[in-house]
């Protein structure tokens, strides 16, 4: 396995403007180097839906980065808007991951079940929605994390066979 080159965009209307210190962003960064992986990419940008848009596409689109992960925004609230722009960006969903984060979650607190976190596959890119706190980052992490590698493997087209049994 390569090598996984990160892209990590935090969505907050306060850390956009600096009143806020961005603690979600610096979990990620900690877990993904944990292993091995590489940060290239990394800003904080508005809960503006063509603002998270315009920064995923151009970040996929570069093929500079081979995951995308944003942290913020998946919620219920007005501006919670993460979702919705990753949709207008990604080609292909990958639901299990959002599926997985929640489930994970949901067994530690209710209110996972807020999560509107999203997953897909723009080009050669994964993108992936995490939540906004750090508890909940390294949760949601902890959860995807032994099917990353894989996953980012079988995005960039170097893994074919899913298949761990060698007589299918």
């Amino acid at each position: 396995m390569a090598m996984i080159r990160v892209g990590i965009l935090t969505v907050s209307d306060r850390g956009s403007r600096g009143e806020r210190v961005d603690l979600s962003g610096e979990e990620i960064r900690r877990v993904v180097t944990s292993i091995g992986a590489s940060v290239l990419k990394y800003e904080i940008v508005p809960d503006e839906r063509e603002d998270i848009a315009q920064r995923l596409r151009a970040w996929a689109d570069s093929r500079e980065v081979d995951l995308i992960l944003t942290t913020g925004g998946t919620g219920l609230a007005p501006r919670d808007v993460t979702p919705e722009a990753t949709l207008t960006v990604v080609e292909r969903l990958a639901p299990g991951f959002g599926e997985a984060m929640r489930a994970a979650s949901l067994a530690k607190t209710p209110t996972a079940i807020l999560s509107r976190a999203i997953a897909g596959v723009r080009g050669r890119t994964l993108i992936i929605n995490l939540p906004g706190s750090p508890k909940a980052v390294r949760e949601c992490l902890e959860a995807i994390l032994p099917a990353l590698p894989h996953a980012v493997d079988t995005v960039r087209g170097e893994a074919f066979e899913c298949a761990t049994d060698p007589h299918r």
